[in-house]
């Protein structure tokens, strides 16, 4: 971590400039600095040439490697993307300078501090309340979680990419960050516990409704309603159950530690 950083007046970092010129921080942002223990310095508002440097790179950045416009699949393969790119760019030697980019940056770091052992999580944190219909609202849109949690109060995390949502210590349900305005985001295996209690209810459930699943499934009821009539397609619905209880059994499976890869898939099967 460097010394001090130099940041724009951004909103999300200051709340308000005060009449001497200092900064109120935003409640978030104390807490970064907390974490990573750096000083904050702010340009003047309106004066672009305190921070002339950092648009010169931005726009080098822009100009050299996101032209023409890069296509990623997730944050991840794109910052991945960049890091590559900077390395290479470490054994240039820019106008006026005697040593490369990568001898000036191996100096700079030997005067930062060494980051802490965890990461910051940098979220937006707040509360909410399960509605009876197994829906969180978060900036605009609901989620759902699972219909256990009904009428529960929960916290909620909400990421660039996603949006977490826990009871307690539990991470009860995890979505993609959704940037539209009034729509609902699903997980139809939220919905299994209560469609098994509702069967009728089926073909008609909202979350269902878009809920891809391979051939298989289809086949699967159209034997089973054939043979069993109304008690196959419950029973369809408590296979989609088992299929949900294996996918996260092997979840659960890859992150335990210290287990061989072949013990591993074993238990899973």
């Amino acid at each position: 971590m460097p010394a001090s950083i130099l940041y724009d007046n951004d909103r999300c970092l200051v709340s308000k400039i005060l009449p001497d010129g200092t900064r109120q921080r935003a409640t978030l942002f104390s807490g970064f600095l907390s974490h990573y223990l750096f000083r904050d310095r702010y340009g003047r508002p309106g004066k672009g040439n305190d921070k002339g440097n950092v648009e010169g790179l931005v726009g080098y950045s822009r100009r050299n490697f996101m032209v023409p416009i890069p296509r990623f699949a997730t944050w991840q393969e794109f910052n991945a993307y960049l890091e590559d790119r900077c390395r290479r760019r470490q054994t240039d030697v820019l106008r006026g300078q005697s040593e490369t980019i990568g001898e000036r940056l191996s100096r700079d770091l030997a005067a930062m501090a060494d980051l802490p052992a965890a990461p910051f999580d940098a979220c937006d944190q707040t509360t909410g309340r399960v509605s009876s219909q197994a829906l969180v609202r978060y900036k605009t849109n609901d989620y759902s979680v699972p219909v256990a949690f009904g009428h529960r109060d929960v916290w909620i995390r909400g990421y660039v990419d996603a949006v977490v949502i826990g009871s307690g210590g539990e991470i009860i349900a995890r979505h993609p960050r959704c940037y539209d305005r009034e729509d609902m985001v699903f997980d139809p295996i939220h919905y299994l516990p209560l469609i098994e209690k509702k069967v009728n209810a089926l073909d008609q459930a909202a979350p269902l409704a878009e809920w891809n699943l391979p051939p298989e499934f289809a086949t699967l009821r159209r034997l089973m309603e054939a043979r069993m009539i109304k008690a196959g397609r419950r029973e369809y619905v408590q296979a989609r159950t088992l299929a949900r209880d294996l996918r996260h059994r092997r979840s659960s499976c890859r992150r335990e530690e210290g287990i061989a890869v072949g013990r591993c898939r074993l238990r899973c099967r």
